[in-house]
């Protein structure tokens, strides 16, 4: 026997299926997945294949995994093997496991038409919850009845993505399943693009030029008029701009590739295949002409100022070499008005900055400022000397920030109208950090040594920025603290189910509780036209309308609802070192109380069906808040969230403010009616880098004040037994002092309850 049939046996023994047919094309498989996929892929290829073969759906599975899975791999990366195979066992795992064939078929081009993993794990997030939300279950317990209308939506999945973004089709299936979700028939009518909805909605979002229609196009683009011979073309590469919760994504470029919006629709004039020749010329540009700075020698203002004057630099040369897109760039190019910012009120230094790259690229921009006027006379002899530098720019961008700045900048209200250049990337390829600052984010991939206690920058997620206040001069102090956010680490779900089982006499009160608090009642919606029931006083009045030759009223049926709660809630837990601590006379840490605390809320909330959220927070100066994320709002109370509960451990400082404005980020997105956060601490804000006790508890104080406004309610469980002195002028009335620490697992779902009811 050779090797390579060697080979073909080896593999064929690691592969953990035993249907008669694979032996008829495991070779042919094989080769195609030796030629493309690396040893390590390999070996994820057939374990996604054993995995696939498991869940008993048949050889038709296996097969289509086994033909497609290279190809798609080669497409998006390697990483898509193991997501598929784990998708389909979550499938599996569910009523719609028939449609496993189906969506496996759909997956080869689905990878070719949103092209990057990122993409490809959003269709299969949209899909999932796409079924998860039209599967029915009996009595409101286990889902058994499949969705209707999933088998029809994967049917048309390819024709639908050649029309569609990923936001537009995300949409499209949002409509359906809102209007149709209680109607078998006519979801599956909407699904099969049969209903005049379905089709009016889908033409409503089909607009705009599809990224991957024109790639060919964009590639050569980039071929015949950037790349100098033998330059190695970069990657294109696709993102949405509908799925980002915290900020809207920009385009920009490292050595995997760019990254460039999955469609654009025409603006101002311009089509939205030269908007994406417009933003491939300026991200060109700065691959040829852009040098580095090092960040930590420039302030925020700075490091705004020079990024935009290196843009304008970009520009002037590429228009240097190609005139003809003066044109676009100028109709792409906001014109801020002159005055339109109120220096007294708002922070024009965005402003100051977009009038003066209009000034740069429009010679008749009309501009009076001497300012402005002066240092685009300035750029303008800079560059008349040649290309000159990234250097350059960063010394003129210094001494004009210097020059304008006023106090007013450092205010809150920023002045955004007219300053966004969107064919401009995110600059993040200029920057190089020695020292961790105030607040860059660190986009480069340098390779880092492993320790013990891991940043949260070094896992990967880059910081969301808070401003904090600073009631010694009444104002905030903008992009002040660094919070980085992370899914906790888990262990066992036992400790949990422990804690749980101990309180069994407490929760039987508990549920007597939340019985009475379930909603009860019905409540009878009338005229509609489909309902559960026909309306006799409307039927008979529609039906006297016919007889005289009137039009009747056809909502002749009604249906009834639930007259019951529409709450949100989150619980932020205090993970500082000093919840280690057992309190005088307790025989447990006040982090033990709360996981038996939290345990028996979770259980409470969970039975009366709320939304509800679990974080904890801890804080190690202003340069990292850690936000540890242990329940989403849309994950179920099971053993996944109980063994992050019961992993939970102290460490650090109470930075709160930043934390609780985090917390009610999440919550302000909630669609409830009624929205609670519940602060669970055992002492007063404190960081190690204040030493003002006021300023944090000032700041918290302007936490609760923001969050109010934005219609959430907060309230404090406080286990520290002197928090009169301080709790009250954060959180006002809304507030709630437990001295007997070991009575907060009996307390905090009474609390809760009694907020809530």
């Amino acid at each position: 026997m050779s090797m390579s049939e060697q080979q073909l046996a080896d593999y064929r023994e690691r592969l953990t299926c035993s249907f008669p047919q694979l032996d008829d094309v495991f070779a042919d498989c094989m080769a195609e997945a030796v030629a493309l996929l690396s040893p390590k892929g390999i070996d994820d290829y057939l374990d996604g294949a054993s995995l696939v073969c498991m869940i008993g759906r048949g050889f038709e599975p296996v097969l289509v995994y086994l033909e497609n899975m290279p190809q798609v791999a080669k497409q998006v990366g390697e990483a898509s093997l193991s997501l598929i195979s784990q998708a389909v066992w979550k499938l599996s795992r569910t009523p719609n496991g028939r449609a496993i064939p189906d969506f496996l078929q759909t997956i080869a081009e689905a990878t070719r038409r949103l092209g990057s993993l990122e993409q490809l794990r959003r269709y299969i997030d949209l899909l999932f919850d796409m079924a998860e939300r039209t599967t029915r279950s009996i009595h409101g317990h286990h889902s058994t009845i499949p969705s209707p209308g999933l088998p029809d939506l994967l049917e048309q999945i390819p024709f639908l993505l050649s029309q569609l973004s990923l936001e537009g089709l995300r949409n499209w299936i949002d409509y359906g399943i809102r209007n149709h979700g209680d109607h078998p028939e006519r979801q599956r009518d909407y699904f099969q693009l049969q209903s005049a909805d379905s089709r009016a909605v889908l033409q409503r979002e089909r607009h705009g030029v599809l990224f991957m229609d024109h790639e060919r196009k964009l590639d050569l683009y980039l071929w015949a008029m950037w790349l100098q011979r033998g330059e190695e073309k970069p990657y294109l590469v696709p993102y949405s701009e509908g799925f980002d919760e915290l900020r809207k994504p920009q385009p920009y470029f490292d050595h995997l590739g760019i990254r460039v919006p999955d469609v654009y629709d025409d603006l101002n004039g311009i089509g939205g295949l030269d908007r994406y020749r417009a933003l491939l010329a300026h991200v060109a540009g700065h691959q040829r002409w852009s040098g580095t700075v090092i960040a930590d020698n420039f302030s925020p203002f700075q490091r705004i100022a020079i990024e935009l004057f290196e843009d304008c630099r970009i520009d002037t040369l590429v228009l240097r070499r190609y005139p003809g897109m003066r044109r676009i760039l100028l109709a792409l190019h906001p014109a801020p008005q002159e005055g339109a910012c109120d220096p007294e009120s708002e922070s024009c230094i965005r402003h100051r900055l977009a009038m003066f790259s209009r000034a740069v690229l429009d010679p008749g921009h009309g501009y009076r400022d001497p300012d402005i006027l002066e240092f685009t006379e300035r750029f303008h002899a800079l560059l008349a000397e040649g290309e000159s530098s990234t250097k350059d720019m960063a010394s003129l961008a210094a001494s004009f920030v210097a020059r304008t700045r006023r106090q007013s900048d450092q205010l809150p209200n920023v002045h955004f109208t007219d300053t966004v250049v969107d064919y401009r990337d995110d600059n993040r390829h200029l920057w190089v950090f020695i020292e961790m600052g105030d607040e860059e984010e660190m986009f480069d991939q340098r390779e880092k040594e492993a320790h013990e206690d891991e940043s949260p920058e070094e896992q990967g997620l880059p910081p969301r920025h808070y401003h904090e206040w600073d009631y010694h001069t009444q104002t905030f102090r903008p992009d002040w603290v660094s919070l980085y956010e992370s899914l906790h680490p888990g262990s066992s779900p036992a400790l949990i189910d422990q804690l749980l089982a101990k309180n069994a006499v407490l929760a039987k009160r508990l549920k007597q509780i939340l019985d009475m608090l379930k909603p009860q009642q019905f409540v009878r919606v009338r005229y509609q036209e489909d309902g559960s029931e026909l309306d006799l006083d409307v039927a008979i009045r529609s039906l006297i309308d016919f007889k005289t030759g009137h039009t009747p009223d056809p909502r002749i049926n009604m249906s009834h609802r639930t007259d019951g709660r529409d709450i949100a809630v989150s619980l932020l837990i205090d993970l500082s070192q000093s919840v280690a601590e057992v309190p005088p006379g307790c025989q447990q840490t006040v982090l033990e109380l709360s996981q038996e605390a939290v345990a028996l809320l979770g259980w409470a909330i969970d039975k009366l069906g709320d939304e509800f959220a679990i974080a904890g927070f801890s804080s190690n100066t202003r340069h990292e808040v850690r936000y540890q994320h242990i329940k989403g709002f849309t994950e179920s109370w099971g053993d996944e969230v109980k063994s992050r509960l019961g992993a939970m451990e102290a460490g650090y400082s109470t930075r709160m403010g930043a934390a609780m404005r985090h917390a009610g980020h999440y919550l302000g997105a909630r669609r409830a009616e009624k929205k609670l956060l519940l602060v669970l601490t055992d002492g007063e804000p404190a960081d190690i880098d204040v030493n003002d006790d006021q300023l944090l508890i000032q700041d918290a104080r302007k936490a609760v004040q923001e969050l109010d406004r934005e219609g959430i309610f907060t309230h404090c469980i406080n286990l520290d037994r002197r928090a009169d002195d301080y709790v009250g002028d954060i959180f006002g009335q809304q507030y709630t002092v437990i001295d007997n620490v070991e009575r907060l697992p009996e307390k905090l779902p009474q609390l809760f309850m009694s907020l809530t009811k």
